[in-house]
């Protein structure tokens, strides 16, 4: 990418995903347009002059449907008022749109109306549009009861409340927030994304599944990405309350016996060894679920979610087994803070692929 990448709605929960991928992936840091911003159409046009890629991902989702309908309206018309003002226009527009556009509801409408704007705007400034329809979306840190059943299912389970279903038979068409976000940076295509279709109901007992096995902290069996995906969102609303998990110890004459990894999915599990003061990490994934388990030593695990600040810290030892699992979109390393030799006993559910290797460098500070 040689120009800028502009993104409106980037403090919400796609536009934090989006920022993630696009870090991830080396673009530069996107100019993140606010509210003030586009009630202003001279300084937004100034945001969007000469950029690369403007990805407009602000709009109403929710609340009362007047509300809703000229919430989007707007938004829309002070992004095409920007555009025809730009001295240099954006090579291209996209569009967090709906497969919901055009249904009938308030929601629905504006977006479809907010989508013909836009279009118009783009054509006129000679700026390429993507109208990128998407479908139910979930993913890491979705607001309950506002972003999505998944997150709503996520949050209760974690609290140990009892799941509101209310029509277990109705279908979802669910995309995680990563994958529509790398439609929005046009560095995918809709074939190449999993999508899951799950009635409620399905949903329900797939998370139930989930909560069941990871309660002793065993790894469900993961069947494919889409469930990888599901399951990184459900332990999102878990961590940090319930970190470090605290495995079974079982001893006898001979000695003592830690299950580290209870899998149903295969996976790769290996070891190392540091120095004192040397730290193993500062890294992130985006879909990889990995363990950590001291087994020698004295460490400190650091986290901290990616374009956040604070840091959590676990102190672990071998001398009292504990289990961390790394968050995905959370930077992460293990410091040996003791005066000896740190062994740590590492676990991921994929065979580590060098062309692929979901690990994107992130130091996570002091």
């Amino acid at each position: 990418m040689t120009g800028p990448l502009v993104v409106t709605g980037g403090g919400g929960f796609l536009g934090w995903h989006l920022r993630v991928l696009a870090r991830a992936l080396g673009f530069p840091p996107p100019v993140l347009v606010t509210r003030a911003d586009l009630a202003d159409h001279r300084r937004l046009a100034g945001l969007l002059d000469a950029a690369e890629l403007v990805v407009h991902v602000a709009g109403v989702n929710r609340g009362d449907p007047a509300v809703v309908s000229a919430g989007n309206l707007d938004l829309a018309r002070a992004l095409s008022a920007a555009l025809a003002a730009c001295t240099t226009p954006p090579k291209a527009v996209s569009f967090a749109n709906s497969v919901q556009a055009g249904n009938g509801t308030p929601y629905g409408d504006s977006k479809a109306a907010a989508a013909a704007l836009l279009a118009d705007a783009a054509r006129d400034a000679g700026s390429a549009f993507h109208d990128v329809r998407l479908p139910n979306l979930f993913g890491e840190h979705g607001r309950p009861f506002y972003n999505s059943v998944v997150a709503t299912f996520c949050r209760q389970l974690a609290d140990g409340a009892a799941l509101s279903i209310v029509d277990p038979d109705r279908e979802l068409v669910l995309a995680h927030a990563t994958d529509a976000a790398a439609l929005l940076l046009d560095t995918t295509t809709v074939d190449d994304i999993p999508v899951g279709r799950r009635t409620v109901g399905q949903l329900a007992g797939t998370l139930h599944r989930f909560a069941d096995r990871y309660r002793t902290g065993e790894i469900p069996d993961l069947r494919d990405r889409f469930e990888v995906r599901l399951f990184n969102t459900y332990r999102s609303h878990l961590f940090p309350a319930n970190t470090p998990l605290r495995p079974a110890r079982h001893a006898d004459a001979r000695g003592e016996l830690v299950e580290a990894v209870r899998a149903h999915t295969a996976g790769q599990a290996f070891y190392s060894s540091t120095r004192p003061g040397a730290t193993r990490g500062d890294h992130f994934h985006l879909a990889k679920v990995e363990r950590f388990l001291v087994l020698r030593g004295e460490g400190e695990i650091r986290l901290r979610r990616v374009l956040h600040d604070d840091v959590v810290r676990f102190r672990v030892s071998g001398r009292e087994p504990a289990i961390v699992d790394m968050p995905t979109m959370w930077a992460h390393s293990i410091t040996n803070v003791g005066d000896g030799e740190l062994v740590t006993l590492f676990w991921s559910n994929d065979i580590f692929d060098p062309d692929r290797p979901d690990t994107y460098r992130e130091v996570v500070g002091p």
